[in-house]
């Protein structure tokens, strides 16, 4: 039956499994960097020629709905969720699908909330409300966090899909990482924001396409859409509701429902990348009506990944050829094996989701280190300089992510933990920011004291659960193609189990999104808590050039919550 034995280890790629690209599908990549490359280039060329820092780092606050809306969603829909995603569903069912309960609440109060307050006070980083709220010292905290939390992150980004396409096809490693990488440097650094958000425009349609190519021919494969779901049935793959409140439970309606909005709340809220879409519409309507608009989006973008989970179920069953890891990309180039052209369209698909997630670290990264950490020492800047200055800050974090994708390659388990620091940082910040706006008698000592307590919480639980699975014996495909220099025994292992976002060696613990939920519902309720004891402990007025009940006095209103 092809069944493996129990016990025997899930394969990985070998010379039997390998499959190779075609020459279309190298084209097909190649227009890819070679679109990214001219929308950059035409920004560049056109309009203002990105020759203030308005217009570099805020797009000329020109920006409409829907191409802020797209970008929005493909900033953080990267090459690690397309490969995770569908590797969930045929791993542990349709369950992971309840994440999509989370995005209407976790949109709304970013819409509501988070959006009035940044948009009428005009900022350009949204750190500058935390010296509005506190003091400098608030702002400085949250802005290097900011910046720690993106660089290791982007990095990891960049490298795993790179890793993964090369097992599987032999695709060049460091070839891809490097095309990747300059192109995304270079489209940036030139364009600007304008340029990052119609190339995101441009990558998500790429997305869409990649996706649903694989899905219409699988299925096709498999005898249609029907024969997909019965089989999915039979497979006890399609979940109903869990409505047990255990938290260590692997998905429950709790842990992805709600534990979902703290993680979109600090991805769509907080986070310096989409606040700066925010910040570059024509009006604040705009900025909402872009929030909205990715609801709908969020929800095709997770069906289409449990769709191509379902698909590859059908597909092999129990049966999987290779470890969950390599499935996704060994399935592609399954289904694809007798159409040149279109294992080249989902490699685009695959690359889009790192471009847009890089490119967007690269920009806001620069925005943040020039507005909170240069302009403010440097008042007497002239505007050329500083647009020139913020230029090559992109620049520059565009080479630090190729270093940092260096640095994966030989951080050997230790990857995983690297990429779930993005989740264990975004909860502290997320907390950092609610602190200011929702609890008015909060000052800069108990913001200061809440977000390393945070911080420490959510490493502390992070890497303890990182260790614990630590003892997990590993094995390694050869890289072909790639760097002479041999990785650590169980690097493969490390980055794809980061890839299979959720997929842990014991089912019933949680792993890498359900940590990251945690962790920010740990640090919301250390951050209520903080509050509270502040009250309790400092009736002093608040030193503050802002307190969070008059932010939004132009709206009559009294506290932010009343916009909900």
């Amino acid at each position: 039956s092809g069944r493996r034995p129990i016990g025997e280890c899930p394969l990985t790629p070998s010379s039997s499994t390998r499959m190779h690209f075609s020459t279309p599908d190298y084209v097909i990549f190649a227009l890819l960097l070679v679109a990214s490359t001219c929308i950059g280039l035409f920004y560049a060329l056109s309009g203002g020629r990105q020759r203030t820092t308005q217009e570099f780092l805020l797009a000329d606050r020109s920006m409409s709905c829907l191409p802020v809306s797209l970008s929005l969603l493909a900033t953080f829909q990267s090459a690690v969720a397309i490969l995770g995603v569908p590797s969930e569903i045929y791993t542990y069912g349709t369950q992971y699908w309840f994440l999509g309960v989370s995005y209407f609440l976790g949109l709304l109060v970013p819409a509501h909330v988070f959006i009035p307050v940044f948009y009428r006070l005009r900022l350009t980083s949204a750190y500058e409300y935390l010296e509005l709220r506190f003091n400098k010292t608030v702002r400085i905290m949250g802005t290097v966090t900011f910046i720690f939390q993106m660089v290791i992150y982007m990095g990891v980004v960049l490298y795993a899909p790179a890793l993964a396409l090369n097992a599987v096809t032999g695709f060049d490693l460091w070839g891809a990482v490097l095309a990747m990488g300059l192109v995304c440097t270079l489209y940036t650094t030139l364009g600007g924001l304008k340029a990052v958000i119609w190339t995101d425009v441009f990558q998500t349609i790429v997305m869409f396409a990649g996706q649903l190519a694989v899905i219409i021919v699988g299925a096709h494969q498999a005898g249609g859409m029907g024969e997909v779901w019965r089989k999915a049935i039979n497979g006890s793959r399609i979940a109903s509701l869990d409505l047990n409140p255990d938290p260590t439970e692997r998905h429950t309606f709790w842990t992805l429902g709600v534990g979902g909005v703290f993680l979109m709340l600090a991805l769509y809220g907080v986070n310096q990348a989409q606040v700066q879409r925010y910040l570059s519409s024509r009006t604040e309507r705009e900025a909402v009506m872009s929030c909205y608009v990715v609801f709908p989006c969020q929800q095709v973008v997770l069906c289409l990944g449990c769709l191509m989970g379902l698909v590859m179920f059908a597909r092999y069953g129990e049966d999987s050829p290779l470890d969950k890891g390599y499935m996704v990309l060994y399935f592609v180039m399954d289904v694809f094996r007798d159409l040149p052209g279109l294992p080249g369209l989902f490699v685009a698909c695959l690359f889009s989701g790192a471009l847009s997630t890089i490119s967007s670290a690269f920009n806001s990264l620069a925005t943040v280190t020039m507005e909170d950490l240069i302009k403010p020492y440097c008042p007497t800047m002239t505007e050329a300089k500083a647009t020139l200055l913020s230029k090559g800050l992109a620049f520059a974090y565009g080479l630090v992510c190729l270093a940092m994708a260096y640095t994966a390659s030989h951080m050997g388990s230790v990857l995983q933990a690297a990429l779930s620091i993005f989740g264990m940082v975004g909860g502290p910040l997320l907390g950092l920011f609610c602190l200011g706006m929702f609890f008015p008698w909060a000052n800069s000592t108990g913001a200061i004291v809440g977000l390393v307590a945070g911080l420490v919480m959510a490493f502390w639980i992070g890497i303890g659960h990182f260790v614990s699975r630590m003892a997990v014996p590993t094995t390694l495909p050869p890289i072909i193609n790639g760097t002479a220099m041999p990785l650590p025994s169980n690097m493969t292992t490390a980055v794809m189990t980061t890839l299979i976002t959720l997929i842990t060696a014991k089912p019933k613990y949680s792993d890498f999104l359900s940590s990251t939920c945690l962790s920010l519902q740990a640090y919301g309720c250390a951050g209520r808590l903080q509050a509270s004891e502040m009250e309790d402990t400092a009736y002093e007025p608040v030193k503050t050039n802002i307190p969070a009940v008059t932010l939004l006095q132009s709206s009559n209103c009294e506290c932010p919550l009343q916009l909900l």
